[in-house]
């Protein structure tokens, strides 16, 4: 049987599972056949704003977008295979993690979604984490509650409802309030036995009880559950919404939604402890699976789990392709002036060509892509700068090079909180924007980190390919088959990948140009105070 008629057969029965992530930059949906191999995809591009002092992104076009993306899958579907979809074996959603989306008891969005971009939680961060002596970053979505609180803010009376940008597709597509136990563990800290950890619950309602507010944090909170259970089905409503020529038909059970981070962990096969992976996009953050709990808390490392429930150490960073993306599109706006339409994709395959040519430290030249705020360096906005000395060598080589470094010390700062951990690492998967154009992302982030990175071919699919396994373990699992098992047996195997052992150049290089960068936060500390 062709694979074309296998395609057809697969959706005509209902086999197929479907995947959609919300992105920083970009809406994806992915359609796997019982194989996880992708049958088709969709996508819709979508940007942050800046809006009275919050990075946001407005439900509506969240939801259009998810449509819009759907639409261009069934399109493709159609223009392949000559079919509709109208059945299919599980939906899952995957977004963004953390923030801030809170309701009303009708369901009415009290303010503009603050994103994970926002660092405006400082005070709530610092006091919460001191309270429970567990780190608690400043996108959790547990900050910014306590900030709003703190801020006296007129909408926290009315909360109702608590979730994440995950949650509230789902919950639109669904009616069904509920998260995956990884997203669950951005909201609130977790215990052992994963429940939102009640100890700490009771805390925090004794720092609060003096506000008088109307509600009960636990109230407030998302139910959760782990991977491979059903969270609820397409309802008559949700299947128009994503499907509005009612092709689609209700009644598909859904997987719980999760965040980008834990389906990046599913599509990487980096769910068991002593793996981990390294997500480079608008964002870039490392996932180490632990074989046991950290000695103390570090304002650096989250704790979160994998959406089977291990416990994670994860270090986050707001800004990483961000600055390389702002430079690639310059460089093809010069060639638009020069009278050359380009191939952006040419472009940025040519960039990372020139980086991998650069001097090992990029000739003293010292970029930082802080689009944001930083919390790892203390950073509550970001002021992007290109710093040249007298000597620097200043080519295209060394820039790309720069760039490219710039997007990795940042992670590498906040990884060094594991050093005297003794926390062991076998295997180290990279995927995200960064990988997708030769080995520079793969050889430099080897050089930070000084470990092997691994990159698979489906290292571009990222977590929507990651949310449709989910959907696929939910509904072909085997009775008490766990997920690290399933993905080891069904989905990875006998699936190859590239590994590269990091260069004592390149790790030289970027040692010593983690030094300028570090010596550079102050320059970044006087442009944030002086350009406003």
């Amino acid at each position: 049987m062709s694979q074309t008629q296998a395609h057809r057969d697969c959706i005509s029965a209902g086999r197929a599972a479907l995947g959609i992530e919300l992105g920083s930059t970009r809406i994806k949906a992915v359609l796997i056949d019982e194989h996880h191999q992708p049958i088709a995809t969709g996508s819709h591009q979508w940007e942050n704003s800046f809006e009275a002092g919050y990075w946001t992104y407005g439900l509506d076009e969240a939801l259009q977008g998810v449509a819009l993306a759907y639409q261009a899958l069934c399109e493709q579907v159609r223009e392949r295979l000559g079919l509709p979809i109208t059945r299919l074996a599980g939906i899952g959603v995957s977004a963004m993690m953390h923030g801030y989306l809170v309701f009303d008891q009708a369901g009415r969005q009290l303010v503009p979604f603050r994103t994970w971009r926002n660092t405006t939680t400082a005070q709530a961060a610092e006091e919460l984490s001191a309270l429970f002596d567990f780190a608690i970053p400043q996108r959790w979505s547990i900050a910014h509650l306590y900030q709003a609180v703190l801020n006296g803010e007129e909408h926290v009376p009315h909360i109702r409802f608590l979730t994440t940008l995950a949650g509230y597709v789902h919950w639109r597509l669904t009616g069904s309030k509920t998260l995956g136990v990884g997203d669950a563990s951005g909201v609130f800290p977790l215990d052992d036995a994963l429940g939102y950890d009640q100890r700490r619950v009771d805390l925090f309602e004794n720092l609060i009880k003096d506000r008088k507010l109307p509600w009960k944090l636990r109230d407030l909170l998302p139910d959760f559950v782990g991977a491979g259970e059903q969270a609820g089905s397409l309802t008559q409503e949700g299947a128009r919404l994503l499907d509005p020529t009612g092709q689609l038909q209700p009644g598909i059970p859904f997987c719980p939604p999760e965040g980008d981070a834990g389906t990046g962990m599913v599509a990487t096969n980096a769910v068991a402890p002593r793996t981990g992976n390294v997500s480079a996009g608008t964002s870039i953050f490392a996932m180490i699976v632990l074989e046991k709990s950290l000695s103390r808390p570090h304002p650096e490392i989250d704790i979160v789990t994998t959406p089977a429930g291990h416990p994670v150490a994860m270090v986050h960073c707001n800004n990483c392709t961000t600055d390389l993306n702002t430079w690639v599109n310059m460089l093809a706006d010069f060639l638009r002036a020069y009278g050359q339409e380009p191939a952006v994709d040419k472009v940025y395959q040519t960039f990372f060509e020139a980086a991998l040519n650069g001097e090992a430290e990029a000739g003293g030249l010292l970029t930082c892509g802080y689009y944001s705020g930083e919390h790892i360096t203390g950073f509550e906005e970001g002021r992007p700068f290109l710093v040249q000395t007298p000597d620097s060598r200043f080519s295209f080589n060394n820039l790309a090079r720069s760039i490219l470094f710039s997007a990795l010390t940042t992670l590498k700062i906040g990884m060094k909180a594991l050093e005297g951990e003794q926390v062991s690492i076998e295997r180290v998967t990279g995927h995200g924007g960064l990988y997708r154009h030769g080995q520079a992302g793969q050889r430099f982030t080897a050089a930070a980190l000084n470990t092997p990175v691994s990159v698979m071919d489906t290292a571009n699919e990222g977590g929507a390919w990651g949310i449709a396994i989910l959907a696929m373990y939910m509904a072909n699992k085997q009775p008490g088959q766990a997920l690290g098992d399933y993905l080891n047996q069904q989905v990875f195997h006998g699936m190859t990948a590239s590994t590269l052992q990091p260069d004592p150049a390149d790790v030289a290089g970027f040692t010593a140009y983690l030094e300028r960068f570090t010596a550079g936060l102050e320059v970044e500390e006087a442009a944030v105070r002086h350009l406003k």
